[in-house]
């Protein structure tokens, strides 16, 4: 049974991340306790929120530096919505930018969408040779709720990621896959069936 951590920096659904991953079977720990995210099989990055906010909870703990040893070493890490967007190397809110944590490439920005936030179910336009989606139905739906998303899909195309989309009047990256780096725009933990065949493949793969 793999062990997985769900990194408890002061965002996030912790319990409700905490309870779809234990639903495939993993054993999950929720905690601040960067040993034990260091050393897990799994980790688990969510964020709800502010780009800002967030980054500001992962430099409290020191987190960032973790997250990416974990990344260059291999080991698995699945960023959830915000905590898939301080990933990139930076987010823009209200004029602002602030640092991410430069895994992924690009600039987190806000949609350009007539409606704003996107919030609801949405189908996706599943990346070739994408693991974290094999198997779900073409037509599979997840949950979204977010107003800022990373759109420049050409700079993670050419940094060698699968980069599954979604569209809110424009494309925006959905699922992102990156060697040990996985990352959802998207809940899983609120997105049902398909939310949980996603991640009952991240951890098949631990």
């Amino acid at each position: 049974m793999p062990n997985v951590v769900v990194l408890d920096y002061g965002s996030g659904n912790l319990r409700s991340a905490e309870r779809a991953v234990a639903r495939t079977g993993a054993d999950v720990t929720v905690t601040s306790d960067l040993a034990l995210a260091a050393e897990a099989d799994g980790l688990v990055v969510p964020g709800v929120g502010a780009y800002a906010a967030c980054m500001a909870g992962i430099d409290e703990i020191q987190a960032g530096p973790m997250i990416a040893a974990r990344v260059a070493a291999g080991r698995p890490v699945l960023g959830i919505c915000v905590g898939m967007q301080i990933l990139f190397d930076s987010g823009v809110e209200h004029g602002v930018e602030t640092k991410g944590l430069g895994l992924l490439p690009g600039v987190v920005s806000k949609l350009a969408a007539r409606r704003i936030p996107h919030m609801g179910w949405n189908t996706v336009d599943v990346a070739d040779g994408s693991v974290l989606l094999d198997g779900l139905a073409p037509d599979a739906r997840f949950y979204f709720v977010h107003s800022y998303g990373a759109s420049d899909l050409d700079v993670l195309k050419e940094a060698g990621a699968k980069v599954t989309t979604a569209s809110h009047d424009e494309p925006f990256a959905a699922v992102v896959e990156h060697g040990a780096l996985s990352a959802a725009q998207f809940h899983p933990e609120k997105s049902a069936d398909a939310g949980y065949g996603l991640l009952r493949n991240w951890v098949a793969g631990l």
